[in-house]
């Protein structure tokens, strides 16, 4: 009874926590960051030190557990007991994996140096101490894990209250990670957009997503309410961690042959070397499904998203390239449609390198009057970290001079900022500079001037000042709006996934930086449906 009233004691005490946890995001980690080394190194030196008491005064031979061999042999002994028991001794290593989650906001380097010269050796103590203490006292019906905290009593508390800043500072650590790998599934079309905020101005790798922040404080709640159990949460860490270890394993084999670009050979032994130890605790963890299967059931959620946005995504861009039109086919349109071009700058967002969309067309055959200059802005994430600032515009004309018709393709790295593209009103300073060099270059929010140069040919300074004077007379944004359907006669598979997951989740993501950052006095949408 007493054990059952202090498990309902925790478990509003560890809600409160995640509440505040997640409620303190918003402000960025930047604010509270410089607590977080002091608090872990004190806690990695603090079960280090109870690690070494434990073993000098309760067993200090127990180093010799250090050697495979004593694993091999209580496997040999305990048999089908020892195989079950891995889904528990894998605990032992959950939450260093939070260090690897930051790998953006820290160098590989700093994580190797970190975790080799105190990170290691300090669990290796802790775990040696408690082995030490149990071994002494295996035959007493209590909680073993008492053997952690023994020292002295008195010390107890105060460190029970560094693990729990421990605890809180490896979910902070895990949370940012979360963050940035949904940022940069984002950019790379595998995941729902959603709204990123940059909380810090110096380190760039400091965001916060409000959308995954909250989504992820009421899934921690639900399974702290829910489980009431730390073994159970235990069971669903561990099978969550091992699956994870899995993953990597057989994807680092791909990095190895596609990347590395060593031999397949190479890659198949780095598989069942390292996979077979991880099959091995794989196995024993699902013994415990039963007590596991949320982190299972939450990743299938997660991994149906992904695909249905991605497949939706590509079967989008699909019909955008089958149906661009040329050039020459809409200037062709002018006679027989009476095109007309007005004044003024049209800045058209695509997704296109080349060609025009198929929703540009669409809008000029229904209306067909379009700006004296004409701008398509594609901008492309790039599966790269960091794209160099001077080769992130490509600018160049689309058919002849006299047409000023242009296309600027600005690219981002997945760990890059999206700022430029949303300071595109300045359209001039962005792409005269690209197509005449450093002498048409001018401040953004400048008045453009042509410069005088001699090396400017006439036909040049003539589309300069054309281009000033559409500039002055105002910038549209055209917006394409697009519904997906799938073709009558899809599979019922496909007619699902497009008609109903693929537009859902469009419909309730976030829009483009870039839509959100056009003026609503200047843009004008343009709808259209797509049937794939």
């Amino acid at each position: 009874m007493a054990k059952e009233h202090h498990k309902y004691v925790e478990v509003p005490a560890a809600c409160i926590i995640l509440i505040a946890l997640f409620a303190l995001q918003h402000y960025g980690t930047h604010r509270v960051g410089f607590l977080f080394a002091p608090v872990v190194i004190t806690w990695l030196l603090c079960i280090s030190a109870i690690g070494l008491y434990n073993i000098f005064r309760w067993n200090p031979h127990v180093y010799q557990a250090l050697s495979p061999y004593y694993m091999y042999k209580f496997l040999k002994k305990t048999q089908r007991g020892g195989w079950m028991s891995l889904g528990g001794i894998l605990l032992c290593i959950t939450g260093s994996e939070a260090m690897f989650a930051d790998l953006g906001h820290f160098s590989q380097l700093s994580i190797k140096i970190a975790f080799t010269s105190i990170v290691y050796p300090s669990l290796i103590l802790a775990y040696m101490g408690q082995a030490a203490y149990l071994s002494q006292h295996h035959n007493i019906q209590e909680d073993y894990s008492i053997g952690f905290y023994v020292w002295y009593l008195k010390l107890r508390w105060p460190v029970l209250v560094i693990a729990i800043m421990a605890a809180v500072v490896g979910s902070q650590a895990i949370i940012t990670g979360t963050f940035s790998i949904i940022k940069q599934c984002s950019a790379l079309g595998c995941f729902p957009r959603v709204k990123i905020v940059h909380t810090s101005s110096k380190i760039h790798g400091q965001i916060y997503i409000p959308e995954i922040n909250w989504i992820l404080m009421i899934l921690c709640l639900a399974v702290t309410i829910g489980f009431r159990d730390t073994k159970r949460m235990g069971n669903a860490s561990g099978l969550a961690v091992i699956t994870v270890m899995l993953v990597t394993t057989c994807l680092m084999s791909l990095v190895i042959v596609l990347c590395w670009h060593q031999s397949v050979l190479l890659a198949i032994c780095f598989v069942l070397f390292f996979g077979s130890v991880e099959a091995l605790y794989f196995s024993a963890s699902l013994i415990k499904f039963l007590g596991a299967w949320v982190p299972i059931a939450l990743s299938f959620i997660i991994m149906m998203v992904m695909c249905v946005w991605h497949y939706g995504t590509l079967k989008k861009y699909e019909f955008d390239v089958q149906n661009k039109v040329s050039v020459d086919w809409l200037l062709g349109l002018g006679p027989s449609l009476g095109i007309v071009r007005v004044r003024g700058i049209g800045l058209i967002h695509t997704e296109l390198a080349s060609g025009i969309p198929a929703i540009f067309s669409h809008f000029v055959t229904n209306l067909p009057a379009f700006h004296q200059v004409l701008v398509f802005l594609c901008v492309k994430s790039v599966p790269i970290p960091h794209v160099k600032h001077e080769e992130r515009f490509l600018v160049g004309h689309i058919g002849p001079r006299e047409y000023r018709m242009y296309r600027c393709i600005v690219r981002y790295g997945y760990r890059d900022a999206h700022k430029d593209d949303m300071q595109f009103k300045t359209t001039s300073s962005v792409v005269l500079p690209s197509i005449y060099g450093p002498e048409a270059r001018a401040r953004k929010k400048v008045r453009f001037v042509v410069p005088e140069n001699p090396k400017i040919d006439k036909g040049a300074r003539e589309e300069l000042r054309e281009l000033m004077e559409a500039r002055e007379a105002g910038l549209a944004y055209i917006m394409g709006h697009s519904y997906m359907k799938a073709k009558g006669g899809s599979s019922l598979i496909k007619k699902v996934v497009i008609n109903f997951g693929y537009e859902f989740l469009r419909r309730n993501c976030r829009a483009p930086t870039y839509a959100l950052s056009a003026p609503h006095a200047s843009t004008l949408e343009v709808g259209m449906v797509y049937h794939v």
